[in-house]
C-alpha cells in the first residue's frame, strides 16, 4: 500500500511539523518514507507545503504532480492543490480560513474546524496535531503509538511536557472530522 500525500498551508501553522511526524512514523512502522518540504523564504506567513509518501514498497521519486490526499489549511493553497487530487482521492480542508469551497465531484471530500476548535478549547498551539488527528481518522495510515513516538522524537525534549496536549489534540481531530456529500 502506498500513501501520496500533500500537507499545505501559511508557514507557522505546523506543516513542514505534520509531514515530518507522519514520516518518522512510517519509519517507525518500517515503511518506506519520503518527506519533501517546500516553503518561501519568509516562512512564518508565506506558503509552505510539504509531500509526503509512506509505502510498503521502494518509492521511485519524491516529486509528485498528483497526489491521493490533499490536506489544505488556507484558501491559496486549496486554490492550488484542489486540482491535484488524484479521481476518487481524498481532501481534507480546515474550513475556518476557506471562503471558496472545494467543487470536485469526483473525490471524496472532508471538512473539519479545526483552527477555531483548537483555539476554544486551550489548544491553539497544537492545531496541526488536530488537523493530523482528522488525516489519521480518514486514512490510518500509520498507527497512533507511531505517531506519537515520531512526535516525540520531532520536537526537542523541552518541549516533552507538551506530548499529551498532542495526544488530546490528535484524538480531538478524529471527532471532529467530518466528510461533505457532493
Amino acid at each position: 500500500m502506498q500513501h501520496e500525500l500533500i500537507i499545505a498551508g501559511f508557514g507557522g501553522q505546523g506543516v513542514l511539523s505534520m509531514g515530518k511526524i507522519l514520516a518518522y512514523s512510517g519509519l517507525t512502522e518500517g515503511k518506506e518514507v519520503a518527506w519533501y518540504p517546500s516553503y518561501g523564504p519568509e516562512q512564518r506567513g508565506g506558503t509552505a507545503n510539504v509531500t509526503v509518501i509512506l509505502s510498503d514498497e521502494r518509492i521511485s521519486s519524491p516529486v509528485l504532480n498528483e497526489y491521493d490526499i490533499a490536506v489544505v489549511l488556507n484558501q491559496p493553497s486549496l486554490d492550488k492543490f484542489e486540482k491535484t487530487v488524484k479521481k476518487d482521492g481524498i481532501l481534507l480542508y480546515d474550513s475556518s480560513a476557506i471562503t471558496r469551497k472545494p467543487s470536485r465531484k469526483d473525490i471524496r471530500i472532508f471538512e473539519m474546524n479545526a483552527f477555531n476548535t483548537a483555539n476554544g478549547e486551550g489548544l491553539g498551539k497544537v492545531f496541526n496535531m488536530m488537523v493530523l488527528g482528522g488525516v489519521l481518522k480518514v486514512v490510518p495510515m500509520v498507527k497512533l503509538e507511531n505517531v506519537l513516538a515520531g512526535l516525540k522524537k520531532s520536537i526537542p525534549e523541552r518541549h516533552h511536557k507538551y506530548l499529551p496536549m498532542n495526544e488530546k489534540a490528535i484524538l480531538r481531530g478524529m471527532e471532529l472530522i467530518q466528510e461533505i456529500t457532493n
